[in-house]
Parts: C-alpha cells; structure tokens; sequence
C-alpha cells in the first residue's frame, strides 16, 4: 500500500531498519504493560511492537493511514486505533494505572504535545520519542547553555530527560531538513522537589524566558520583587538561563505560599 505524505501532519515515515530494532530494543515492556503510540504512520514501530506485546493502542489523525495500518495488522494481534488529533487525546482515560507512551513525533506539534503530556503525567510510566534534534537538545540542556530555556525547565521539573541517539535524515521518508533524535522521558516519582502550583510555576517559568536576556529581576517584575528572590535565594543580576530547574519551583512554590497565606490573613 502507497501513501504520500501529508504536510500538513507533518509526515515523516520511518523506513531504517537498524534504528527501528535499536528503538524497539530500548522499550522495556512486558505482556502487562499498556503502550500508546502516537503517529504510528506506515507501522514501522507499530508491527513490531504488535507482535512483541500482542494489543496496542496508536492515535492516528489520518484516517487513510488508519484503515491501512487496521488491515496490515488484522491478524497480528489486538490493535486499538484512535483516529483523532493527539492534543486532545486523554491518555489518563484508557482505564489503567500506568502507560508507556512511544513515537515519532510531528516537528509541527512537538512542543505543544510535550506540555500536554505533562498534563497527563500522574498517569505515564515513560515515554520514548522520536523528535527534531533542535527540541531533544533544549529538553535536555541544563542551567548556563543558549538551548537552555522553558521547555528544558518545564519538562525536567516532572522528569528525568535523556538523550539517546541522533538519528539522520535519511531514515525517513520524506526526507525531512533536519536531524533527529531519540529523547527517554522518565517521570520523577516520588517528587524530590514537588510544584504546589503548576499555573503559578508556568507563569514563573514562561515570563523569565519571554525576556531571557534581561536580569531576573526585570524579567520577573510585575510578578516578583528584589526582596522576594532574596528571601528564596536566587541572585537578582543572574538571567533565565542562569537559574536551575530547582531555583524556578523554589520560587514558584514561594509565591503559592504566600499568596495562600495572604488570602488566610484576608478571611
């Protein structure tokens, strides 16, 4: 079966072979283990993942690809498809204690598919991605690096992100421009540093970067004063990328307790 792929889903089928068994071979999982792939495209992940685990769950926004990945694994085993957009699939509403989430991810939803994931998070064991090496390297850069920014601190303050493996342009048809990598996304669990509020801690985080070349206390003013980062510890002249994933929930978590502590002295 042929299909020509659409941009417009930013589709990139993966075709190598060798990186299709090095993925499969870094999936821990066994008969009881819940897997959700997203995008599984032409099923090269999908058919070997099939025949290891016998059911699968897979969310396809496109329909003709949907009904040709049914027909292919018809007699391979069990195969939930859910054709819908992946940004407003519920990954926490298929009825099981933990999921292990795979894929190649669109470069056009990648980030935004992240923060939802994020939302989902009391419900996912791991995840094992395929995304642009541009967005694996800013997940995973730590405090004093130019990728260092909101994604790298939103994503690590819930888990543990580490770089796999690149992997070239070729491995996919089309083509795509850019390279790609392999990114495993653990979640922290128990929490060592925990966010009391994650729309404050959003709030926190996206502001900072918005103005990432300014001091933190120009970037953040409005929202907190020279006399709050000293009460929490952080340096007034040190910019965004300056700041560790622990100093932003240090911070964030202060402006919850005292905003709570107001509204009790106010009642």
């Amino acid at each position: 079966m042929s299909h020509k792929a659409r941009k417009r889903f930013g589709q990139h089928f993966l075709h190598d072979q060798n990186i299709i068994q090095r993925i499969i071979n870094t999936i821990t999982a066994d008969n009881s283990t819940r897997i959700v792939e997203i995008g599984p495209g032409m099923g090269a992940l999908t058919i070997p993942l099939l025949q290891a685990m016998g059911r699968l769950d897979v969310v396809e926004i496109d329909r003709d690809l949907a009904q040709q990945l049914a027909e292919r694994c018809r007699d391979i085993g069990t195969l939930h498809i859910h054709i819908m957009d992946v940004l407003q699939f519920d990954f926490c509403g298929l009825g099981t204690d933990k999921i292990k989430v795979v894929g190649n991810l669109p470069f056009n939803i990648s980030t935004p598919l992240l923060f939802h994931l994020l939302n989902n998070m009391h419900c996912i064991d791991s995840m094992l991605f395929m995304m642009q090496k541009e967005v694996v390297d800013r997940i995973c850069a730590q405090p004093n690096n130019r990728s260092y920014g909101r994604l790298s601190v939103m994503v690590q303050s819930e888990c543990t992100a580490r770089k796999l493996f690149n992997i070239a342009p070729g491995a996919f048809t089309p083509v795509p421009k850019v390279e790609s990598s392999m990114v495993s996304l653990t979640p922290k669990i128990p929490m060592t540093s925990p966010v009391s509020d994650k729309l404050i801690f959003s709030q926190v985080v996206k502001q900072a970067f918005n103005q990432r070349r300014k001091t933190i206390r120009n970037s953040l003013k409005g929202l907190v004063d020279e006399a709050v980062l000293l009460d929490v510890g952080i340096v007034h002249s040190q910019r965004a990328e300056n700041l560790s994933v622990a100093d932003y929930i240090k911070l964030a978590n202060f402006l919850h307790d005292t905003h709570n502590l107001r509204r009790k002295n106010c009642g």
